[in-house]
C-alpha cells in the first residue's frame, strides 16, 4: 500500500527540495516530486537521525530503576537485558532517531537487531559493534574488580583475532577498539594505552578482512595518533584532537563522533557520577570546544554520535546534541543536519539505505513543526508531529 503526503516541505538529508509530494510504500520512498501547492506551511520533513554512537543495555523504564550503568547488568539476566535493549531502541526511533550503532554490543543487541529486521517487533536499523578489550582495559574496568564474571576480552594478537572472529559470527556488524582510557571506567586514567600496536594491529586487519568497521574510543593525544596511525575507521570521542590530526582527518573523510553532551552532563555534575568521572570530564571539557571548532574550520567530518545509554544523555536527546554541534563546533544548522542524517548514515556504509529522503531509499523520516535546517533550535521533541520508520507511523500521526 503506498502511503502520500502531498504539499509539504521537504530537506531531503543534503537541502531543501522545496514543497513536495512524498510517496512510500513499506519500506522504500517511491517519490519525491514538486508540488503545486504548499498545504502545511508550518510543518516540514527531514530524514530520522542516525546516531554513531550509542549503548542500548541499560534500563529502558523510568527513572534509573534503583540501579546505574554500572550495576544493570550485573543484576539482571541476558534475557532480560535484551528486552531493555530493544525497548531503548524503540525510545530513540520513537523520538526521531531512526538508525543507531551500539559501539559495546554483544548477542543481545544482535537479538534486537534482527527481530527489528524481520519485523517480529517494530524497531529502528540498528548495527551493533562488538568491543575488542583488553584485561585492565577502559571496557574491563566498567566492573568492579570483586565481580569474577566478565564480558570478554582479548590479551594478544591471537586473541583479538579470535574476539573479532567470535563477534562476527554471533551476527554483529563492525568491533570497537580502545585506543585510550575513559571518563567513566573505574580507575581508569584517560591517558593509559589500550592494547599495544600488534594487537591493535591484529584487531583491524581481521575485522576489515571480514567486512567490520572499526570504530576507535580515543579521547587522548596519543590516543588519536595511534587510531590515526593503525587505520582506525572512525574516532569516538576525539577530545584532545590537534591541528596537525585535524589535517589529516579531514584529508582522509574520517568520521568524528564528538560525544558532546555526555562530557559537560558528567563534568557539571548533572547527573550522578563518581567524582573522579567528574574531574576527568572536566579536564577534558576545559579545552574541548577550542580544539573541536578548530577542527571543524579545517574540514574535519564531526558525524552525530551521543554515547546515549538513557543515563546520561537520554534516547531522544539526539536532537539536543545537533543543536550543541551548531554552537561547539560553529556548523550552521544545515551542516549540523547533514552531520545527523546524510553524512552520519553515510560514514557506516548506509548511504543507500538511510539518511536521506529520495527514491529508493529506505522510508525513515520526521514530520517536525518549524524549519530546522534554517533554525538548529527548531529541532526539538515537542516539535515532532510524526515518525515515519521503515515505513511504518511509529509516533504521532501524520497529517491529513
Amino acid at each position: 500500500m503506498t502511503h502520500r503526503l502531498d504539499g509539504i516541505r521537504v530537506w531531503d538529508g543534503t537541502r531543501d527540495v522545496g514543497v513536495s509530494a512524498l510517496a512510500w510504500a513499506p519500506d522504500r520512498i517511491e517519490e519525491v516530486t514538486p508540488a503545486a501547492e504548499e498545504r502545511w506551511p508550518e510543518l516540514c520533513v527531514l530524514p530520522g537521525l542516525v546516531d554513531t554512537h550509542v549503548h542500548l543495555l541499560g534500563f529502558a523504564g523510568e527513572g534509573d530503576g534503583g540501579t546505574d550503568t554500572f550495576t544493570f547488568p550485573l543484576v539482571t539476566t541476558r534475557e532480560e537485558q535484551t528486552l531493555h535493549a530493544a525497548a531503548n531502541a524503540q525510545k530513540a526511533m520513537r523520538r526521531g532517531v531512526t538508525t543507531l550503532r551500539d559501539l559495546a554490543g554483544d548477542q543481545a543487541q544482535a537479538a534486537a537487531r534482527r527481530a527489528f529486521d524481520l519485523g517480529i517487533m517494530p524497531g529502528p536499523r540498528l548495527l551493533v559493534s562488538g568491543p575488542v578489550g583488553m584485561t585492565a582495559g577502559h571496557g574491563d574496568l566498567f566492573v568492579p574488580p570483586a565481580v569474577k564474571e566478565r564480558a570478554p576480552l582479548a590479551d594478544s594478537p591471537d586473541e583479538c583475532r579470535k574476539l573479532v572472529r567470535t563477534w562476527a559470527r554471533a551476527g554483529l556488524t563492525g568491533i570497537k577498539i580502545f585506543t585510550s582510557g575513559g571518563v567513566l571506567s573505574i580507575g581508569d586514567k584517560v591517558g593509559w594505552r589500550n592494547h599495544t600496536r600488534e594487537e591493535l594491529r591484529a584487531t583491524i586487519d581481521e575485522a576489515h578482512a571480514l567486512g567490520m568497521l572499526v570504530s576507535a574510543h580515543a579521547h587522548s593525544e596519543v590516543g588519536i595518533q595511534i587510531a590515526l596511525e593503525e587505520g582506525a575507521d572512525s574516532i569516538e570521542h576525539g577530545t584532545e584532537l590537534t591541528a596537525a590530526q585535524a589535517e589529516v582527518l579531514a584529508a582522509r573523510g574520517t568520521p568524528v563522533g564528538p560525544t558532546l553532551l555526555i562530557n559537560e552532563i558528567i563534568a557539571q555534575g548533572k547527573a550522578a557520577a563518581s567524582a573522579e568521572a567528574r574531574d576527568k570530564a572536566a579536564e577534558l571539557v576545559a579545552r574541548r570546544d577550542e580544539l573541536f571548532r578548530a577542527a571543524a574550520r579545517a574540514g574535519v567530518r564531526f558525524v552525530l554520535g551521543t554515547d546515549a545509554s538513557g543515563y546520561f544523555v537520554e534516547f531522544g536527546d539526539q536532537l539536543a546534541e545537533v543543536v550543541r554541534m551548531t554552537e561547539v563546533l560553529g556548523f550552521d544548522a544545515e551542516t549540523a543536519l547533514r552531520a545527523a542524517t546524510s553524512d552520519a548514515a553515510a560514514s557506516m556504509g548506509l548511504g543507500n539505505v538511510t539518511g536521506r529522503i529520495a527514491p529508493g531509499l529506505g522510508a525513515d523520516f520526521i514530520v517536525l513543526r518549524g524549519r530546522p535546517w534554517e533554525r538548529a533550535a527548531d529541532l526539538t521533541p515537542e516539535n515532532i508531529v510524526a515518525v515515519v520508520c521503515r515505513g511504518v507511523l511509529v509516533a504521532g500521526e501524520l497529517p491529513s
